[in-house]
């Protein structure tokens, strides 16, 4: 995939949760590199888009492609492969509590095919330096604080080097300060890496501090470029 080719690109696409209708006639282009908000009132289709996306939800209607992948043809046998391709980061972190982070990490990268111990390490030792916890690796997820977890969720997304970051509210449960260092974070690896993202935010205080391009879901359809009204 070439940089000049979108990342997610869907056209007259009809979003289903089930047999209900969602979203209608969505048309979205994101490029490498960039990032994006996805705002939107509760129930209104953030997460059945983002669902679309990364393959547990089916496209049954228009066209989709994601990290060079079709979604129309995304069974799940394939749905692994699409997402080695990209990171997924949730607002509850989602993170195996039995475990440390390190082997949180370890166990990603095993389940989606790394054999080498010493590329596994080095590729843990990476994602925890580039989030800032390189010397948490040996902590158990309870022992952290909830900016910790939410970085060692984005390591973990990190881990295949994606080419798109899909970000579910990950400032949904964090304070002001701590979500601004998560969010410094994401653009720093939007910028270094060109890793695309998507983000869905109820957070207009983040919009505002951290401005970009802004996709709308809303009464059954999408608005991209959407203007906001802070008042």
């Amino acid at each position: 995939m070439t940089s000049e080719q979108p990342i997610i690109q869907l056209s007259n696409a009809n979003i289903y949760q089930g047999n209900a209708l969602v979203l209608s006639d969505v048309n979205i282009s994101i490029n490498k590199g960039e990032f994006v908000y996805l705002i939107g009132k509760t129930g209104s289709g953030k997460s059945s888009l983002l669902k679309t996306l990364y393959g547990d939800l089916p496209l049954k209607e228009g066209s989709g492609e994601v990290v060079g992948f079709d979604l129309k043809k995304v069974d799940w046998k394939k749905v692994p492969y699409l997402r080695r391709n990209l990171g997924v980061v949730f607002q509850d972190f989602q993170l195996l509590t039995d475990r440390t982070v390190h082997d949180n990490l370890e166990f990603v990268l095993k389940a989606t095919g790394w054999k080498d111990r010493k590329d596994i390490e080095d590729k843990i030792n990476d994602v925890l330096e580039k989030v800032g916890l390189r010397t948490k690796g040996f902590k158990m997820p309870y022992e952290l604080s909830g900016g910790e977890q939410q970085r060692v969720d984005i390591a973990r997304a990190l881990l295949n080097a994606p080419k798109l970051i899909l970000a579910d509210e990950p400032t949904g449960n964090l304070d002001p300060e701590t979500s601004d260092g998560i969010m410094q974070l994401l653009f720093r690896i939007c910028r270094e890496d060109g890793t695309a993202i998507l983000m869905a935010t109820h957070d207009y205080i983040v919009l505002q501090k951290f401005p970009s391009r802004v996709i709308r879901t809303e009464n059954g359809q999408v608005a991209d470029n959407a203007a906001i009204n802070f008042a």
